[in-house]
This record gives C-alpha cells, sequence and structure tokens, in this order.
C-alpha cells in the first residue's frame, strides 16, 4: 500500500509539474517554410540544418517571410545571427494591407543592427511612424548583442506593454496602443544596388511562441535603470508616476495653462479636441491670434517633453525660463526656445547665423546639428532638460544641443543675438514654460514635466 501511495504521490508531483510549464508553440518545423508567406521584395529564404537563412539582393525592397497566423497577446523567442554590414529584423503584430501602400508590410519591428550604433532589441514601426524605442539611452542593452555569433531574443507583447530583451539584457520597454495584433515576419533589408552586401545573410532557428497564460509568464522586471517610453496619448504610466513625472496639460481642458498676456486662457486661436492642443493657423505673425499660452506657475530644474506636429511651412516654438512681465507690447513673450519649424519651407531658417533658427536650435543662438532625426509629417518629441545652468535639446531620444547658461560665454552669447537687449537672458533662476502661436497651425500633445531636485 505504501508502495501505491509513493507512486501516486509522485505522479501528482509530475503532473503538477507539467501543469505548470508553459505551452509553447514551435513556428518553424526545421525542415521547411511551411506555415510562412514571402512578402513584398525578392530577397531569398532558404532552409539548412533547422535553420531559416535569409539572403541580401540587390534591387529590391525589404523582403519579409511572414507567418500566415496572427497573433494579439504573446511571449516570442528566437535565436537569430546576422553578417555584419547587413541590418534587419522580426515583425510583430504587423500587416499587408492592399489599402496600405499597396501591400507594404508596417508594424512593430524587434531591430537587428550589428553597426557601431548598437541598437539591436530596439523597436521601430516599419513603414509608418520609425522609431519608438531605440536604445540611445540603453548601453548595457545596445551591448547586449554579439557580432556575428548566435544571439537569443525574447519579445514580451501583452496589451499595451512591448519588451524586449537581448541574451537575457533587457532592451526596450515600451507602451504603445498602435496595433494588438497582426502576423509575425522575418526581414532582410534591402541593400539597394550595393554589390558588397549582396549574398550577405541574416539567420533564424529555435523560433518558438507562447500565447496562453502570457500574463503568468511574464518578466519580473525589477531594473528601473531601463527607460519606459509611454507612447499611449496624454496619459503617465504607472512606473512614470513613481518616477515622477505628470502631465503638464491632461488632454481635455486648460487646466494649468493661460496666455501670456492674459489672465485666463485664449478665448481664441486654440483648440482642445480628441487629445490634440492645436495653435490655429492666422496671419503667420508673433502672438497676433490667440497669443502664447504659459503654464500658471515657474518651474527651475526639471525634464520636459513635447511631442509636435507641424504643417506645411509653420513656425512655432516652446519656451522655458519665460517671464512675462518681460514684453507687453506686440510679439512673443521672452524666454529660451526650442524652435519648432519647417526647416524646408519657413524662410526663418535662412536668418540667423549659421543655422540657429532651425528646428531644435536654442533659437537665434546655438544651431542644432543639420541631420537631426526629425520625422517630416509625423509627431516628433521635444525633450528640454535642465539642471541648474545645464541646459539639453533632445529630438526623437537624440541630444541635439547642450550649452551652460549665467557664464561669461553665454552672455557673450547673447549679446548678439536678437535677446541682447532683454536684461539677464536667460540667467533666471526659474520661469514659465510657454507654447508659442507663431500664426501656423502646429499640434501638441502628450506634454509632461518632472522636476528634478
Amino acid at each position: 500500500m505504501k508502495k501505491y501511495s509513493l507512486l501516486i504521490l509522485a505522479l501528482v508531483v509530475v503532473f503538477t509539474a507539467t501543469a505548470q510549464e508553459p505551452k509553447w508553440q514551435s513556428l518553424f518545423n526545421g525542415r521547411n517554410l511551411s506555415g510562412w508567406t514571402k512578402l513584398n521584395g525578392d530577397a531569398e529564404y532558404k532552409v539548412k540544418d533547422k535553420t531559416i537563412i535569409g539572403i541580401s539582393k540587390t534591387k529590391t525592397p525589404n523582403t519579409f517571410l511572414s507567418t500566415k497566423k496572427k497573433y494579439d497577446d504573446f511571449i516570442l523567442e528566437f535565436d537569430f545571427k546576422v553578417e555584419d554590414g547587413l541590418n534587419s529584423g522580426v515583425q510583430f503584430r504587423s500587416h499587408s494591407l492592399k489599402e496600405y501602400n499597396n501591400g507594404r508590410v508596417h508594424g512593430y519591428q524587434f531591430e537587428i543592427d550589428p553597426s557601431d550604433r548598437k541598437w539591436t532589441g530596439g523597436i521601430y514601426d516599419e513603414a509608418r511612424r520609425g522609431w519608438l524605442y531605440p536604445l540611445t539611452n540603453n548601453k548595457t542593452g545596445g551591448d547586449a548583442f554579439k557580432n556575428n555569433e548566435w544571439n537569443k531574443a525574447r519579445i514580451e507583447a501583452v496589451g499595451t506593454s512591448i519588451r524586449t530583451w537581448v541574451n537575457g539584457v533587457l532592451c526596450s520597454d515600451l507602451l504603445d496602443d498602435g496595433d494588438s495584433e497582426g502576423f509575425i515576419a522575418l526581414q532582410v533589408h534591402g541593400i539597394g544596388n550595393n554589390e558588397k552586401l549582396a549574398g550577405k545573410t541574416v539567420s533564424w532557428r529555435d523560433i518558438r511562441i507562447l500565447t496562453k497564460d502570457v500574463e503568468k509568464y511574464r518578466t519580473a522586471v525589477t531594473n528601473e535603470n531601463v527607460a519606459q517610453i509611454n507612447n499611449i496619448d496624454n496619459t503617465v504610466s504607472e512606473r512614470e508616476a513613481r518616477d515622477g513625472w505628470k502631465l503638464l496639460w491632461d488632454g481635455k481642458t486648460s487646466n494649468g495653462w493661460r496666455g501670456a498676456k492674459l489672465d485666463e486662457f485664449p478665448a481664441k486661436g486654440w483648440t482642445m479636441d480628441n487629445g490634440l492642443l492645436k495653435v490655429h493657423k492666422s496671419d503667420g505673425g508673433e502672438s497676433t491670434n490667440g497669443g502664447d499660452i504659459v503654464t500658471t506657475r515657474p518651474y527651475k530644474n526639471f525634464m520636459l517633453t513635447v511631442d509636435f506636429k507641424i504643417t506645411e511651412g509653420a513656425n512655432s516654438g516652446i519656451k522655458y525660463f519665460v517671464d512675462t512681465n518681460l514684453n507687453k507690447g506686440a510679439g512673443s513673450a521672452i524666454g529660451c526656445e526650442f524652435q519648432i519649424l519647417d526647416d524646408e519651407k519657413h524662410p526663418d531658417a535662412k536668418l540667423g547665423v549659421n543655422g540657429n533658427r532651425k528646428l531644435g536650435s536654442l533659437y537665434d543662438l546655438i544651431a542644432a546639428p543639420t541631420n537631426k532625426p526629425f520625422k517630416k509629417g509625423s509627431f516628433n518629441t521635444a525633450l528640454v532638460i535642465v539642471k541648474g545652468n545645464h541646459v539639453e535639446h533632445w529630438l526623437n531620444g537624440v541630444k541635439i544641443i547642450e550649452y551652460d547658461r549665467n557664464t561669461q560665454m553665454w552672455d557673450a552669447l547673447v549679446k548678439f543675438s536678437k535677446y541682447k537687449d532683454w536684461p539677464n537672458f536667460g540667467n533666471a533662476e526659474e520661469g514659465l514654460i510657454l507654447l508659442q502661436d507663431h500664426g501656423d497651425e502646429v499640434w501638441f500633445k502628450n506634454v509632461k514635466i518632472k522636476e528634478l531636485d
């Protein structure tokens, strides 16, 4: 009887352990490409030694080997290896629709990047919004990839949360509500006419997916040194709130804002609709319609993010250290400005000195680089960081300028700018934050601030 009891106990333990194991599904049978279909380009895919091998080819666009099935919430794991010089990626929650760019594959992409940039594991929105999570500030994640060796990838897509790992190292932590389902696809990136890259390979093996009890098997993330990017409009995530971020504009009302030359919010020239704060088109002049809007309280040390989208030929700006008492006459309120401009179409781009009135510049003082990562026709993210006298401008995750105030060099720079007549310009300890009405239609959203010690 004792033997039977021990046998039953052993069977219960085995059954319990088995029941708790994740139920992985293999997406690749190791023999052929059954269950997959090729889209868009003419690069070659073949199977060898239980591995899918993609081979680059000249004069063909990006090529994708797509699953025939679509997936919503999942955990996806695969091994990958890529030759130097060849960019690649793995699409997920992606689509190929006739009505969208004649079937062009678009959607989330796990980046495979063997270049010195080291953005493998970043998240790119193929053929649509571009970079959603570059590894600009995640050196540890960027260093996880091993050139010319097999690497292990993990993607967890659960609801609006998307996280990626390379060789067990967290690379991306993204919140985004763009797509809830779609196919998975293996990319061979186009190489144009570059014969030197022809025939290079990217390989995948051990491709498996988990679609049941996904929440149960998600990885517990304790390393909050890896930044979270929240793309869900006008929200602050739990993690952002713990980190001190707050909405500076709530996405619905004018709470916390007033006209720069008014005690209340402008009655005209600005609208709030469907999560967008829009300044209306007027005559192209400074503050000649609704006028600039400013926060109702000043800020000292902070990180400020603003998503903005410009219409053709538009001019606007994000100002900080603003003192609305300085300019009581016509024109904009006075403060340091992160310039927002259509560099191609607005005449102000050709004025100033060495491009210091172009997009991203500290207006009329310090020029942003010409190769800045601006996304034409899309929303872009401006970030201004102020720590005492040190200030940085970032655009779409890339630092484009930095400077120090309250120095002889700063004062000399101001002396030869349009701000030379304003006393102690830019040296104030604190000031208001401003969104500019320059007579052109510009849209804002996701206006957030984190105050620093």
